[in-house]
């Protein structure tokens, strides 16, 4: 017998029957607004990094420190305990207040005079940046059954190609005009105004469960959230895929612009007024598309056709994005480039759908966090460290392409994620199996 409904957050906190579709749309737009400018004030650095190289005269291998490793400790162990709160208090007002932090901060990366100063700023973005995600999640989850959660967090999702394309674009234009230390202030400032927007605007819906399901009153432990995940054979290997995934593509995003200007000998404006906004429209199509698809796929298969979907996706972007290192022209490379994103950018809204759907409604922020902290301590620690790394070892064979090489080698990684998500799409299979034979 299920136990009564758990203690809901704030008095604030408005029922799942009483949230207007203009509000739920509205509150779907202010998370979606506040995850674009946690990308773009995370991935403007990725424009910069050769500006900022040939300012105070750093490697790639600390480059590669300040895009990754330094960054993401922070932000992904503060996950934690961000979404333990989340499950317990107003989600809205942690997350406004963790814009205006990481907003503050990424201003103040624009004062910076040297590596320690840089890193020092950088880390206060991942300290920041540590309370969005978690709390959005489980909004949404809360916001949209499950049917339709697939699509709104393939919305939500976008703010990482269009926070990433709007970083590249006026980080780029504001460099080539300006310097980086202006791009840096300039994206920075503006999510304060937007902190203070989603504070007074956004809906803090109250927890449901979902159909059928069986919940504590008691809101469980960061380490129950561990220990429940681990034991999900499907989240485990939804978990292992994205987490693989997140790796390339932090590589690849927080490098293929330093990439384009050092083997090609583009210059900023022309990354950022291009190459940029070319990304973005790849990026939206394939996370509309996908979480479109996601959800057709699910109402009449099963969630397990979902992660199939994906596998199949990105086996398709693999040659493209081989590819992408081999010609030898600019603009070829970039066109390359946009088929590979097309395909290979279908993975987010259709993974944290699946994870808040298998996830018990009192462990949702936990289960989301506990995602992004493997996602972001593997993928986005690892991915870009290991690029600026790699890329100073083969400096000695391959000179001012050994970014290229040092790229190449994350790519390859592709095929293994391409199993993950294979394996979980049969893990569901046989949930499903079980479920309907019980």
């Amino acid at each position: 017998m299920a136990s009564q409904a758990p203690a809901q957050s704030p008095a604030t906190s408005v029922p799942f029957q009483e949230v207007s579709p203009r509000a739920r749309q509205l509150t779907l737009f202010l998370l979606t607004a506040t995850y674009f400018f946690s990308y773009m004030d995370r991935q403007i650095l990725a424009i910069l990094l050769e500006d900022i190289k040939a300012d105070l005269l750093l490697s790639d291998t600390q480059l590669g420190l300040l895009s990754g490793f330094a960054f993401a400790i922070f932000y992904a162990t503060l996950g934690i305990p961000v979404a333990a709160l989340a499950d317990r208090m107003n989600r809205v007002n942690i997350i406004s207040i963790a814009l205006a932090l990481w907003s503050g901060m990424t201003a103040a990366c624009g004062l910076a005079q040297n590596f320690a100063h840089l890193l020092l700023a950088r880390i206060g973005v991942g300290i920041g940046e540590a309370g969005s995600s978690p709390p959005s999640h489980s909004i949404i989850a809360d916001l949209y059954p499950a049917e339709k959660r697939a699509l709104a967090l393939s919305i939500y999702s976008l703010g990482v190609t269009l926070g990433a394309a709007a970083g590249q674009i006026f980080g780029g234009n504001l460099t080539y005009f300006f310097d980086w230390r202006t791009a840096f202030i300039a994206i920075g400032l503006p999510g304060v105004a937007l902190a203070i927007l989603v504070k007074l605007f956004a809906t803090e819906p109250m927890r449901r469960a979902e159909p059928g399901a069986v919940e504590s009153e008691e809101t469980p432990s960061v380490w129950e959230g561990f220990r429940t995940i681990f034991a999900n054979r499907a989240a485990v290997w939804l978990v292992a895929g994205v987490t693989l995934t997140s790796m390339i593509g932090y590589a690849l995003t927080g490098w293929t612009p330093a990439y384009l200007i050092r083997s090609f000998g583009l210059n900023t404006l022309q990354v950022g007024n291009i190459v940029a906004p070319l990304l973005a429209i790849a990026g939206v199509a394939s996370g509309l598309g996908s979480g479109w698809l996601a959800n057709r796929l699910s109402e009449k298969y099963g969630m397990q056709a979902q992660p199939l979907m994906v596998a199949a996706l990105k086996t398709i972007a693999l040659p493209f994005l081989i590819l992408f290192y081999v010609v030898d022209s600019a603009w070829m490379a970039v066109g390359i480039y946009f088929v590979a994103v097309l395909f290979q950018s279908c993975y987010l809204g259709p993974t944290f759908a699946m994870i808040q759907t298998l996830a018990p409604m009192r462990m949702r922020a936990v289960w989301a966090a506990v995602t992004l902290l493997i996602i972001n301590l593997i993928g986005l620690g690892l991915g870009p460290t290991m690029v600026g790394v790699l890329s100073d070892i083969f400096a000695a064979d391959y000179g001012e392409q050994s970014l290229k090489q040092a790229l190449l080698v994350i790519a390859c990684f592709t095929p293994a994620a391409i199993f993950c998500y294979w394996r979980a799409g049969v893990a569901l299979r046989v949930m499903a199996a079980k479920k309907a034979a019980a």
